[in-house]
């Protein structure tokens, strides 16, 4: 019985959703291009604001949902073999490290070949995440909105040497109409409706592993529909 009335649901659920135009005001699997900026070891090292278990699962949150919506994604490094180390292994998961973007520069709309794999999707609205907020983020999300971007940053995966340096520069980006959002924010916003059935069990399995007491929880309904 359980399982025709979940089925039930779904499926007139699935009719009015899908019928639907995507909201404007929202990001979808379409609209946008992810930059996952400088998730290395040297970074995380000095990262205060959020644990370095936080912020590699909210990585993991952000890199999966990416990859589980085919959204256009950009991975960058500073000085990887000089300075800053390997990539948190939670994005390589999902990215191989092969096709990340190198750099000197710290802020990477700077980096010509950076720039060049931004715009060359031909998307006007960016979501970024990365180390440290308050200068690999912040540059990129000023000169984004400098040149007529729409900018999304994701504040629990982003970290910073202090509390203080990661929440001025949230309140920096926001004062030049940037919008902050979370990890789990960003995933649930793609899928949106738990009628998309062809990214729900990726979507739900995604949590159930970095998504902490929210993760158990799926975990614990989906034993309990089985009854």
């Amino acid at each position: 019985m359980k399982k025709l009335i979940l089925s039930s649901i779904i499926a007139l659920t699935s009719l009015c959703v899908f019928a639907q135009k995507p909201s404007p005001g929202l990001l979808n699997p379409t609209n946008h291009t992810l930059i996952m900026i400088d998730y290395q070891s040297q970074m995380a090292f000095a990262t205060k604001n959020i644990t370095i278990e936080q912020l590699r699962n909210n990585a993991a949150i952000v890199a999966g949902a990416s990859r589980i919506f085919k959204i256009p994604t950009i991975v960058t490094t500073v000085a990887a073999k000089s300075f800053s180390g390997p990539v948190f292994p939670e994005v390589t998961e999902f990215y191989p490290q092969a096709n990340f973007l190198d750099r000197t520069t710290m802020n990477s709309w700077e980096d010509a070949n950076v720039y060049k794999a931004i715009t060359a999707t031909g998307k006007k609205t960016i979501v970024l995440g990365g180390l440290w907020t308050s200068v690999c983020i912040v540059g990129p999300a000023l000169s984004a909105i400098s040149e007529g971007y729409n900018v999304y940053f994701i504040t629990d995966a982003c970290g910073d040497v202090s509390k203080e340096a990661h929440d001025q520069a949230v309140t920096r980006m926001v004062q030049v109409g940037a919008h902050p959002i979370t990890s789990m924010q960003y995933l649930l916003e793609l899928q949106r409706d738990w009628a998309r059935s062809e990214t729900y069990k990726a979507t739900t399995d995604l949590v159930k592993k970095y998504g902490g007491a929210y993760g158990i929880g799926i975990q614990y309904g989906q034993e309990m529909i089985k009854h």
